[in-house]
Order: C-alpha cells, then sequence, then structure tokens
C-alpha cells in the first residue's frame, strides 16, 4: 500500500488512464454544446477537463482527432436511438422525427460535429467513417418503415433523403435557429413534432400521421 494511499490522499491519474480520455470529450463535448466547434481548443479542453496541457495528446493527435471520436461516439448513439424507435413504433413517421429531434437537443455537442464534413472525420477516420455509415442505414430503415414500396428503384434514395432534410431542417431550427423562441408556451417540442409528422405525412405521402 503507498504512501499516499495511508495518508488518504487519491494519487493523480496517469495521462494515459482511460478516464482521462473520457474526460477530455466530455470536456470537448460540452464546449461545443455550449459555444460550438469554433471554439474548441486543446488548450481549453484541457483546462475544462483540469488536466495537464499534454494529457489530451496522449489520447489523439490533435483537435481532429477529437472531433472525429465526438462524431464516432456520436454516430452510433444516433444508430442505436433510432433502431430502438423503430423496434417499437406503430408510427415511424412522428417517432422518428421526434427521436431525431430530441437525439439533437440531448447531444448537441455531438450533433454540431457529426454533420459538419469539414469537422467530423469520416474522411480521415476509419471508425468514425464506419460509425457514419451505420447511422445512414439507420435513416434508410426509418424511409422503408415509412414507405415499403420507396425502398428500391432509381429513385430509392428520394424518400430518405426527404424524411432527412425535414427531421435535420426541424433539429437545427430548434438548436440553432430561432424556432425554439418561436414557440408559445402551450406548445411543446413534441406536439410541434408531431403536427409536422402529420401535415408531412399527407403532404408526402398521402397519408395521416398514423403512416406506418
Amino acid at each position: 500500500m503507498s504512501s499516499c494511499t495511508v495518508c488518504g490522499v487519491v494519487p493523480p491519474k496517469s495521462p494515459d488512464h482511460p478516464d482521462v480520455k473520457r474526460a477530455v470529450l466530455d470536456a470537448a463535448i460540452a464546449i461545443i454544446a455550449a459555444d460550438g466547434p469554433d471554439a474548441l481548443s486543446m488548450r481549453e479542453v484541457a483546462r475544462r477537463a483540469d488536466i495537464s496541457h499534454q494529457a489530451p495528446y496522449h489520447h489523439f493527435t490533435d483537435r481532429a482527432g477529437i472531433l472525429a471520436a465526438i462524431s464516432e461516439e456520436g454516430y452510433r448513439a444516433f444508430a442505436i436511438e433510432f433502431r430502438e424507435t423503430l423496434e417499437s413504433s406503430a408510427n415511424p413517421l412522428a417517432d422518428c422525427l421526434r427521436t431525431y429531434v430530441r437525439f439533437a437537443m440531448r447531444h448537441r455537442g455531438h450533433f454540431r460535429v457529426m454533420f459538419r464534413s469539414d469537422i467530423c472525420g469520416v474522411e480521415t477516420h476509419e471508425h468514425t467513417r464506419a460509425a457514419a455509415d451505420d447511422a445512414y442505414l439507420a435513416l434508410l430503415d426509418f424511409a422503408a418503415r415509412v414507405d415499403p414500396t420507396a425502398a428500391g428503384g432509381p429513385g430509392a434514395l428520394t424518400l430518405p433523403t426527404i424524411l432527412w432534410s425535414q427531421a435535420h431542417g426541424l433539429a437545427t431550427l430548434l438548436i440553432d435557429g430561432p424556432l425554439a423562441r418561436k414557440l408559445p408556451p402551450e406548445l411543446s417540442v413534441n406536439a410541434l413534432v408531431d403536427a409536422v409528422a402529420a401535415v408531412f405525412a399527407g403532404t408526402i405521402l398521402g397519408t395521416g400521421s398514423n403512416a406506418n
């Protein structure tokens, strides 16, 4: 037993300890959620994580590596949440729109990086690209549930693109645009999503909001 343990002092973790890597990612996510990706720097991450300025470099070569890891984590979480919704939903259009918006609002730090092609790391980091591809497959599954007849042929990407554009546009307006401030007190985000899904289903699919 070390003297530090005997006197009740916990020795500092090695920079290579996995908790330090997690602390780096959590600090980076918090910075991006509050101030956007442009505010991220290795020095600020170290300061927020309360570690030495060199500690982040034990896990990430540079800022781009941190951003790629955040994207990878976000893609994987997104795919899991989306598939869980699809497995349990009787109304995939409304439920998946809600899941998309909820993910963006709960994981702003991830969301603000995942869809920025200049920083997300899909072109430079293999694991990030694989996670992004899997998340995209979850979106294709969403489209197939909404309208199974649109899954093949030369227009197979049309419906997924329309659904993705709708969900992403709504989420972006809520977290980075003025929409959240425009909602009246009696209208919740979920109620707005449900209303949008109902109109969307009628316009795009010629059905009510119970399209499945």
